[in-house]
């Protein structure tokens, strides 16, 4: 089962068939530092779990049955787990359909902002991958190149410390390959320094034919909202905005998901206003790195994302020349009316 320590974070307890009901269970397993559990799959010779290193998502396998003659509390890299291989640390994971508990093998939707959707079926007892279908691009295809898995493969920052390339590639053999678009639209990673220095991650994605710097228009988006991670998966919408010189930015503020409970606690209730320091954080980023020029930023948010994005134009109407408020709430007293207790 899934329980919860005193800081919020989640831990794997284990106990035997026999003993369920007696309560008796032992705390043995938790994640490594940084790093949190999400949610768990089950299976007859496996164990799916979902984990959060921050932004980045991760699944891993475990072999059942597992000892629990131990003790003394584990991380969950004692457990010898499969992290499976994805294209990049910016990859957004969704199970599929895997509702056969005697199967070996674990379905995964898996997408970037550069990655349209990709199935991919993990055999757990092998410890290999293969793709099985990829969404067609009609729009972009003559942007597309083919990616040799076993070259780009990336299995996640949770062996990063541990494993040498040939555990990072074990599995990829074969002629594995998926279609991509980075050799058209460049995704960037960086951590912005907001409000009291806390650095927030912000997802940049621009098309390589864009003009020069601080001369593109852009569009930043958040969300910051019950936890939720910020949907980075492939958005064919974006590629007309990308081929006409924008820059699409996602930022990860505070009051979404962040591998810690915390990153949560810090954005919701009475710390609501530090999703605003961080959007407006971000936005001065892009603008003063020039990835968009000066007086060429406008910002898009859907519902809670909607009430940050009105909040954060109050604050600072001269950093955004456009707005687009999606499914919002325009009287923030009936707003809270509903959702009082953590006001996202």
């Amino acid at each position: 089962r899934v329980g919860k320590l005193g800081n919020g974070k989640l831990y794997l307890g284990i106990c035997r068939v026999e003993d369920i009901n007696s309560g008796d269970w032992q705390n043995v397993i938790l994640p490594r530092e940084g790093a949190s559990f999400q949610d768990m799959d089950i299976f007859d010779k496996h164990l799916v779990l979902f984990l959060d290193e921050g932004v980045s998502s991760m699944l891993c396998s475990v072999n059942l049955p597992t000892d629990i003659s131990c003790k003394h509390v584990r991380e969950i890299e004692d457990l010898s787990p499969w992290v499976f291989p994805v294209p990049s640390s910016s990859c957004r994971m969704v199970p599929g359909s895997n509702h056969d508990y005697m199967t070996t093998v674990y379905r995964v939707v898996l997408s970037s902002p550069v990655i349209p959707d990709l199935i991919v079926d993990y055999d757990m007892s092998e410890r290999r991958f293969s793709i099985i279908h990829q969404e067609e691009v009609l729009s972009a295809t003559d942007h597309a190149f083919m990616v040799s898995s076993k070259l780009s493969i990336d299995s996640g920052p949770i062996l990063s410390k541990k494993a040498d390339n040939d555990k990072r590639n074990q599995g990829v053999e074969g002629l594995q390959a998926w279609k991509e678009f980075s050799i058209k639209y460049v995704c960037e990673s960086h951590e912005v320094v907001s409000h009291e220095g806390i650095k927030v991650p912000l997802t940049i994605v621009f098309s390589k034919d864009a003009p020069h710097k601080g001369q593109s228009p852009g569009l930043l988006e958040a969300y910051g909202a019950y936890g939720e991670v910020l949907d980075k998966s492939w958005n064919s919408d974006r590629l007309s905005l990308l081929d006409r010189g924008w820059v699409v930015a996602l930022a990860d503020v505070r009051g979404g998901g962040g591998g810690h409970p915390s990153w949560h606690q810090c954005g919701s209730g009475v710390n609501k206003i530090n999703s605003v320091y961080d959007f407006i954080s971000c936005g001065m980023y892009l603008v003063n790195q020039g990835y968009v020029k000066k007086d060429g930023l406008a910002a898009i948010g859907s519902s809670a994302g909607a009430l940050l994005l009105g909040a954060a134009i109050n604050f600072h109407p001269d950093l955004f020349r456009a707005a687009i408020l999606k499914v919002w709430q325009k009287t923030v007293g009936a707003f809270l009316r509903h959702c009082l207790g953590g006001w996202g």
